[in-house]
């Protein structure tokens, strides 16, 4: 326990305290969505309108905590994920997440003495997700991902690098296996083709 507070410090070992007793009123059965992101706003987070959250866990709410969570409006969280708050993570709107994803925003091998730091040191980075992405249950996010908008991350899948807009990724670890196009992107596109007909048929009399 000496170590624990050498390491962490008092101020947030009582962060620590505190949010222990978060974990357990938003992992609640008897805790209903609403009263959840009630409690995780009084706790620091920014949470959207008609954003939806089910049961989750989270740690290190005394390092950056519920104030660098913030999720967007129409957002869903699934049953069961969990969300490392040792730096910010940052949702866009109409984002969901499927059961059990994991998003973790540190690695660290263990205390400041461990034999392994000098080859892994201890690293913090924010994880962003673009506005309307698609995360499918038991994906995990690393530390530093950039997910941009309109992307689908497949189920399972490690995603440890950042994933372009309209991106579907799938995999372990996570590769682009389709781009999406966009409605008004495609109807442009099949103009063109159209009109690149036509004028291959006019020149061609």
């Amino acid at each position: 326990m000496l170590e624990i507070a050498k390491n962490v410090g008092v101020k947030r070992s009582c962060r620590y305290a505190l949010s222990l007793i978060v974990a357990t009123l938003v992992n609640s059965h008897l805790c209903i969505p609403p009263l959840r992101s009630l409690l995780i706003k009084i706790s620091g987070a920014s949470i959207g309108d008609h954003t939806i959250i089910q049961r989750f866990t989270f740690s290190n709410a005394y390092r950056a905590g519920f104030k660098g969570l913030k999720i967007g409006n129409y957002c869903f969280i699934g049953e069961e994920c969990f969300l490392d708050l040792a730096d910010a993570i940052i949702m866009g709107d109409y984002v969901s997440l499927g059961a059990r994803v994991s998003i973790f925003t540190h690695i660290n091998v263990g205390f400041e003495s461990h034999p392994l730091q000098r080859f892994f040191p201890h690293v913090h980075a924010p994880v962003i997700i673009g506005e309307g992405t698609y995360v499918g249950a038991n994906a995990t996010i690393l530390h530093g991902v950039r997910i941009g908008k309109m992307a689908v991350i497949g189920a399972g899948a490690l995603v440890r690098e950042d994933v372009p807009d309209y991106a579907v990724v799938v995999g372990v670890p996570a590769r682009i296996v389709r781009i999406l196009i966009p409605q008004n992107r495609r109807f442009q596109q099949n103009q063109q083709h159209e009109e690149a007909r036509l004028a291959s048929m006019v020149n061609s009399r």
